[in-house]
C-alpha cells in the first residue's frame, strides 16, 4: 500500500587475520589478542554528490591487509556501505576509500597520516603536504 520494499542491510564482511595459535609462552598475551573486546565492527558508508554515480566503491586498509572490499550500493538511498567486523582494536588503521579505483578522502576519517611502505603508497592521496592516507583510531570498549 504505497510502501517500497525494503532493500537487505549489507552483509558484514570480517577483516582478513587468521586466527591466533597459543602455545604456553604466550598464553596470557594470547587469550588477551583473543579478547571479544578487543575488535570491533564499523560501518563505512559513501554518498556520492550530484555529479557522476560510482560504479564500484571499495575499502582498502591495515585492517583488510591492504585487500579491497566491495560496499554495496542501496539504490533507494543513493548510498554505498559496508561493515567491516573483527577490526583489530587499540590500535591506529591506516586506509582509504576508492571510488572507481581513485583514492578519494572520507569526511568520517579521524585523519591523515603519511603513508608507510609500498601499500599505503599505492592508494595515498595527494595533498599539498605530500601523500596522504586515512587514519581511524580504533577503540574499544
Amino acid at each position: 500500500m504505497g510502501r517500497k520494499p525494503g532493500t537487505s542491510a549489507a552483509p558484514a564482511v570480517r577483516a582478513p587475520f587468521p586466527p591466533t595459535t597459543s602455545s604456553p609462552s604466550t598464553a596470557t598475551s594470547s587469550r588477551r589478542r583473543e579478547d571479544p573486546r578487543d575488535v570491533y565492527a564499523r560501518v563505512f558508508r559513501f554518498k556520492p554528490g550530484n555529479g557522476e554515480a560510482p560504479t564500484s566503491v571499495e575499502i582498502i586498509g591495515s585492517f583488510t591487509r591492504w585487500q579491497t572490499v566491495s560496499l554495496t550500493h542501496d539504490r533507494l538511498q543513493n548510498m554505498w556501505t559496508a561493515t567491516i567486523t573483527g577490526i583489530p582494536g587499540k590500535k591506529t588503521h591506516h586506509y582509504m576509500l576508492l571510488v572507481n579505483g581513485q583514492p578519494i578522502h572520507d569526511p568520517a576519517c579521524d585523519g591523515l597520516a603519511v603513508p608507510l611502505g609500498f601499500d599505503e603508497e599505492q592508494f595515498a592521496l595527494p595533498t599539498a603536504k605530500g601523500p596522504r592516507v586515512l587514519m581511524m583510531f580504533a577503540q574499544t570498549k
